[in-house]
């Protein structure tokens, strides 16, 4: 945990210096070796270049970080403004600890952070001075530290304002963590009502004789929490990890009313003797094997095929397709027989408790809603969903089941005024009875609270523009998976040329799961298998044509991808003049796994894009740069991070990169905003000397080598060589300086002639057919 803080803070910028212990039973040589004596530390970092999912945003990011060790370094700490201890969770080791920090930190204004999950503050700083206290809090992060959102900030009696605020700024501005005030309690918020939910279902499972795949087919999608669900969220999260949280539950909540509930069934105690701990030991609830998928039998303990029963499944996977999560939920209780009541025994029981929490872990409701979308990305917190049940009705029926409610509930229940947790953008406060105003971060906003007027500025079947105020025109594709169709092309068009007359700018920003995957390829597709060769020239024109008149609009297009940006997604990116892109966004050019190569102007820019910060004059090696684009086309390299993305060159050093998502559109349409104000020209057309003929020789026998080591199929070979020729700038692209037009053309002659590939056409048609998106 302590190097993937260590990490994130990387990411943000932040210098970081990383201190573990000395190795134990080092040699008395080794015991004179610095590196030796770093081991645990170096091989921290060692790995945070290795581990998938990838703490580090970019390799490159892991040179901000400084290894040490406890014996030799512990003075340095001196030099920092904050201090994150993650050590081992013994009270007498941390405060052993914090009795050396407060002789080092004397007269310092260094904050003193813990990310212990279960030890108290009053107990952790024992016997240290008022100095020290008000200078230390704990800052508990989720795992992995990059993509969780929640940090849960717990303050001591004494913690001062000031240092409170100095982490907040740190959490919130530089790490763009989502914030959520917690009371110095055992598990504090998300994982106290985390595995309390778990728990009630791992026994509702037990007492209702289901089996995991049943559970989990009910607890994931329908019930608003991810795909993981139940029992594969605990193989992911480690069942180590999870029995120790639960154990700690067990151990200290001795007046918890459910304390019962947190006893750790046998056979899981069993899996974790047996060394069965999820996925960090590839077997947990479930195992992958050569035979496919299996699941423990909690019953005999032993594997079996994966199954389930028929009737859930279809049940669930009804209820997985209604978009609306509030819909959803309604639904999933609503539903008659065991999935429905499987439904309502676990949630009723998981709301029931939060209810009941409110006051001792947390005064504010939101906040454990907050809690718990971020630390679990719940889509509805306990609170949010029993507003979409119907308060009144879920009240009832509780009461109608025997649960038990605090009183501060039943006054709710009997005040008139109540209408839900949430009225009107504020949100009831349980201890006084009222509704009370929320303060949410200015830069939180959506696309519905930007809009201006009642309709778009334009519309059609599958993209719209709306005026986001400000002078800024704002287009959001309405497409499956938004992709791009000839409507999302003519919405471009329509547009810009809508922007130049009336507005200061245009700014790409869509909704949903992602960005955009690509080019809707049926079209492309069905022209192909009608040999339509015209027709889809055609296509890609105009869509080339819509991506230069983005590149060369006299009103600043920028783009703010995020997630899944993917082909032609992707070519929107690059085709605007600035981006300001998500952190967690993955971008690549995906066509040659379905038989083609990128068509709307996605070859073009991504040559000129490696060309554009040399300096007029400078004896560039074309070759080397032309290379490198051909190895991320033709290897079809996805980024995973907007850090990367900008290191291959799919965006700029100077685009943007958002850490927190929910201020992805403000400061997307700041960018925007800044750019027009700033006295923004549209770049000029560009041509460049390219290795043309040499350049493909070279490149071909690189495919060639590939190829014949059956590392590539045939047909990819011809993918790429076709490619080679349009990155080289054609077999005389050495001989002149190659016009943008040029490149298009050349670009556009590949695509439309390996559309005309039967294999290039077998490859939409079973992604088509089988309904693989072009991510895959």
């Amino acid at each position: 945990m302590g190097s993937g803080i260590a990490a994130h803070c990387a990411n943000a910028g932040l210098p970081v210096l990383l201190l573990d212990i000395v190795p134990p039973k080092l040699s008395d040589e080794e015991k004179k070796s610095r590196s030796a004596r770093n081991g645990f530390a170096a091989g921290a970092l060692k790995k945070m270049l290795k581990h998938k999912p990838a703490p580090l945003s970019h390799k490159r990011h892991a040179q901000l970080i400084e290894v040490g060790n406890f014996d030799d370094d512990l003075e340095r700490v001196a030099e920092c403004d904050l201090i994150v201890e993650a050590i081992i969770e013994r009270l007498d080791i941390k405060q052993s600890l914090f009795t050396k920090l407060e002789k080092i930190l004397e007269g310092k204004e260094t904050i003193v952070a813990s990310n212990t999950s279960g030890l108290r503050i009053v107990d952790m700083v024992e016997g240290r001075s008022d100095a020290f206290k008000q200078k230390f809090l704990i800052t508990h992060f989720f795992n992995p530290a990059r993509y969780m959102k929640l940090l849960e900030l717990v303050r001591g009696p004494e913690t001062s304002d000031a240092a409170m605020a100095r982490v907040e700024r740190w959490g919130r501005e530089l790490l763009g963590k989502g914030l959520v005030h917690a009371k110095d309690t055992p598990n504090f918020i998300a994982n106290r009502i985390g595995t309390h939910s778990i728990m009630a279902v791992i026994h509702q499972m037990l007492e209702m004789d289901l089996t995991p795949e049943d559970v989990d087919a009910i607890t994931g999608v329908p019930m608003g929490h991810p795909k993981s669900a139940t029992f594969r969220t605990g193989d992911v999260v480690g069942l180590d990890t999870l029995v120790h949280v639960i154990d700690n539950c067990h151990q200290v909540l001795t007046e918890d009313e459910d304390r019962d509930l947190f006893e750790v069934p046998a056979y899981i105690r069993k899996m974790v003797e047996n060394g069965q701990l999820g996925s960090k030991t590839k077997a947990g609830f479930y195992k992958k094997t050569k035979a496919g998928i299996e699941t423990l039998d909690p019953k005999t303990g032993e594997y079996r095929a994966r199954g389930g029963d028929g009737d859930i499944k279809k049940a669930t996977k009804k209820l997985a397709e209604v978009e609306d999560v509030d819909a959803r939920l309604r639904k999933l209780v609503a539903t008659e027989g065991v999935v429905g009541d499987f439904a309502w025994k676990s949630l009723s029981r998981s709301l029931a408790y939060a209810a009941r929490r409110v006051g001792e872990i947390s005064d504010d409701v939101a906040a454990i809603d907050d809690a718990m979308r971020w630390g679990f990305n719940w889509e509805r917190g306990p609170f949010q969903t029993w507003d979409a049940l119907g308060f009144a009705e879920t009240y009832d029926r509780m009461v109608k089941d025997g649960i038990d409610l605090p009183d501060s509930i039943k006054k709710m229940r009997e005040n008139e005024a109540a209408k839900g947790f949430y009225h009107e953008g504020k949100v009831y406060n349980l201890a006084s009875g009222e509704y009370v105003g929320q303060s949410p971060d200015p830069r939180n906003v959506t696309l519905t609270v930007l809009r201006k007027g009642n309709a778009p500025v334009l519309q059609n079947q599958s993209a719209e523009a709306w005026d986001l105020g400000d002078g800024v025109l704002g287009v959001t594709f309405k497409s499956k998976a938004n992709s791009i169709d000839a409507d999302v092309g003519q919405m471009l068009n329509d547009a810009i040329e809508k922007a130049e007359t009336d507005f200061e700018g245009v700014l790409i920003f869509n909704q949903g799961q992602f960005f955009c995957v690509g080019a809707n390829l049926f079209l492309v597709a069905g022209a192909a298998a009608q040999k339509q060769w015209d027709k889809i020239e055609g296509m890609v024109k105009g869509l080339q044509d819509t991506m230069q008149k983005m590149r060369y609009s006299h009103v600043p297009v920028v783009a703010a991808p995020f997630n899944m940006t993917l082909g032609g997604g992707l070519e929107i990116s690059m085709a605007s003049n600035s981006v300001q892109a998500a952190l967690e966004t993955y971008a690549g050019f995906v066509e040659p796994g379905v038989g083609i190569i990128p068509g709307a102007a996605g070859t073009m820019n991504s040559v000129w894009r490696a060309f554009e910060d040399q300096p007029d004059g400078m004896d560039v090696d074309g070759y080397a740069l032309v290379t490198q684009v051909f190895k991320n086309i033709a290897m079809a390299t996805v980024a995973t991070s907007a850090h990367e993305a900008i290191g291959m060159g799919y965006f700029r050093a100077t685009d943007g990169v958002t850490f927190d998502r929910e201020r992805h559109l403000y400061e997307a349409k700041q960018r925007v905003i800044g750019m027009a104000r700033s006295g923004y020209k549209p770049p000029h057309q560009k041509a460049y000397k390219l290795p043309g003929d040499s350049g493909i020789a070279t490149l071909e026998m690189l495919v060639n080598t590939l190829v014949n080591g059956g590392y590539a199929s045939e047909h990819d070979g011809l993918i790429a060589r076709k490619l080679a020729v349009v990155l080289c700038g054609g077999r005389s692209g050495h001989t002149h300086e190659v016009t943008e037009q040029e490149m298009l053309d050349l670009e556009r002659e590949a695509f439309v002639s390996l559309c005309g590939e039967q294999k290039s056409q077998e490859r939409m048609q079973y992604m088509l057919m089988n309904n693989k998106p072009l991510r895959n």
